[in-house]
This record gives C-alpha cells, structure tokens and sequence, in this order.
C-alpha cells in the first residue's frame, strides 16, 4: 500500500511534457530512495494547491513538488491559508524538472532529478520566508496567493503573458525568456508606478520593471535581486526605472551577470510590505505566471516553510 506520509505532487506538463515521460523513471528512483509514497499527477492549473491541501489535511509530513516553478509555487499556495502556514511541521520538497526553475539559483537544490532525490533523502531542512501578494484577478475580484521567488510587475508581466500565451517555452529557458523579453521591450511602453515600502518609501516612477524578490533569479536566469536572501525577513526591491530602448539594450546582460546594480537608474531597496499603484495596466509575474495586475500589497511572511535542501 503506498504511504499518505509522503506525497509527490507531479505536474506532467513541466519542461514543455517532459516530466510526464520521465515521471516512470523519477518514480523507480524516488521508491529506491524513498520507499513507499503517494503521487498525484496534475491535469490543470490549480490541481498543484488542491492536492497539496488535502494531502496536509490527511496528515502527509512530507509534500514533494516535481515540475517547475510554476508548480513550486501552486504547491506553497496549499501549504498555506488566509493567514498563512496552516501546518508548520509539514516539509516541502522539490525535483526540479521545469522551464526555468530560477528557485535553485537561490536555494542549494541539485537541478539534475537523481542528486534532488538524494538531497530530499538527506532530509537536511532550511526554514525560508514565503511572500503573500494580495491584489484583484482579470474579473476584478479580490486574491490572495503566496510566492517562493519574485513577484515583479511592468515588463516582467508582459514577458510571461506573451510566453504563456504563445507557448514558446519550446525553446528551452534561457531562449524562451530572452526571445519574450526582447520582443515585449519593443513592444510595451514604461509605466507610470507610486510604489510604496513600509513607512519610509513613498515615490511616483516611470518604470520598466519593478521586483520583489525574495530569491535572487527569475526570467530564465535574470539575476534582478543579487543580495536576497530566503531567510532574512525581509523583501529586496529592484526598481528598474526610467531607461531609453537603447540603454534597456546596452544595459541587458547586467540582468544576467548580478551587475544590475551599476545602473545609475536601477534602485535596490528592502522592507517587509509593498504597496504599487498604477492608472496604467500593469501586469504581474507571480514566479513565471501572469495571475492580474495592479494594485497590490505584498507581505513578507518570515519563517513560514520548512524545505529540504542541501547544506549551504
């Protein structure tokens, strides 16, 4: 009989099909590994969120995640509820087999599926910070979700609505993100943005893009937050304001190599609530998805999930 104490929540769609023909594969390695289990494929978004809910409400100690960051982040959303973790003893695992999986860029996760299996074997756990995003859906109506990454809005909205919409992740990540990127920057204009940080940062923006980062990567390997840190409590903010198409150019591989901050027009800034207004239609990035648009507020939640990782 298999275990409800361990549970993997499979998207088969990840890495453009890939995870549903190697999950057989994944499968023998994990019960070598692992012993018995309970697995759940995915067949639609939100199924991630839902099985994972019932799987904690039917006492599951360890909730395996195999897809991309996608999934990682439906399956954090069943980790939690309106107030946030609904079971603080429950652990997270995660056999990243997605698009982009910026997520193991940060956290100390193996990207190949047999050295994330040993690590979720080793069991060694990190407690890490989890974001709370509470804005309005495209039918006007009030959400709460929770993200593991990055939150951004303006031009990384864009980029994931026009990966989404033309299914282009095909090509792999790096040139996914890049053809989307280069091709939304052509197209989308900068965006008058009022954020606020706390109670100490109050200012109007023309922006390109503005992130919240509680990991350091998105975009396919954009490196637009280089000091985040999972644990710290705290958000790193990167505001990416009033550039020309020509700098946006000049200045694109300092999105990939951390040297975003020698931009004299890029702000890095940290706090633990973000408030973002705009008259404009802004789009959001909800760790690779396109969930709405402004307004927003976005909480830190410190401490809120235990994952297993390796030792850092």
């Amino acid at each position: 009989m298999a275990s409800k104490r361990i549970v993997f929540i499979v998207n088969p769609h990840a890495g453009n099909d890939s995870t549903g023909r190697q999950w057989p594969r994944i499968q023998a390695m994990a019960r070598d590994r692992l012993g018995y289990f309970t697995s759940y494929l995915t067949t639609k978004p939100g199924d991630a969120t839902r099985l994972t809910m019932m799987s904690l409400i039917e006492g599951a100690e360890l909730i395996i995640c195999v897809g991309g960051d996608g999934t990682l982040n439906e399956v954090v959303n069943g980790f939690m509820d309106e107030a946030g973790p609904s079971r603080t003893d429950a652990l997270l695992g995660f056999v990243p087999t997605g698009t982009g999986c910026d997520f193991i860029k940060t956290v100390p996760i193996p990207a190949r599926i047999e050295q994330s299996l040993d690590t979720i074997k080793e069991g060694y756990t990190k407690v890490i910070d989890v974001g709370r995003l509470q804005h309005r859906n495209d039918h006007g109506l009030p959400v709460t979700r929770y993200f593991h990454n990055i939150v951004s809005f303006g031009l990384g909205g864009e980029v994931d609505d026009r990966i989404n919409k033309k299914k282009s992740k095909a090509f792999g990540p790096f040139i996914s993100f890049i053809w989307a990127t280069v091709v939304s920057i052509f197209l989308y204009g900068k965006k008058n943005i009022r954020i606020q940080i706390d109670n100490s940062y109050d200012k109007k923006v023309i922006a390109w893009n503005i992130a919240v980062a509680n990991g350091q990567y998105h975009g396919g390997g954009m490196r637009v937050a280089p000091d985040a840190l999972i644990d710290d409590g705290l958000f790193h903010i990167t505001v990416i304001e009033n550039l020309s198409l020509a700098e946006v150019f000049w200045h694109l591989p300092k999105l990939y190599n951390g040297r975003i901050k020698d931009i004299k027009e890029v702000t890095i800034l940290t706090g633990k609530t973000v408030n973002a207004f705009s008259d404009d239609r802004v789009l959001l990035d909800c760790d690779g998805e396109q969930p709405g648009s402004l307004p927003i507020v976005i909480n830190i939640m410190p401490a809120a999930l235990r994952m297993i990782t390796k030792k850092s």
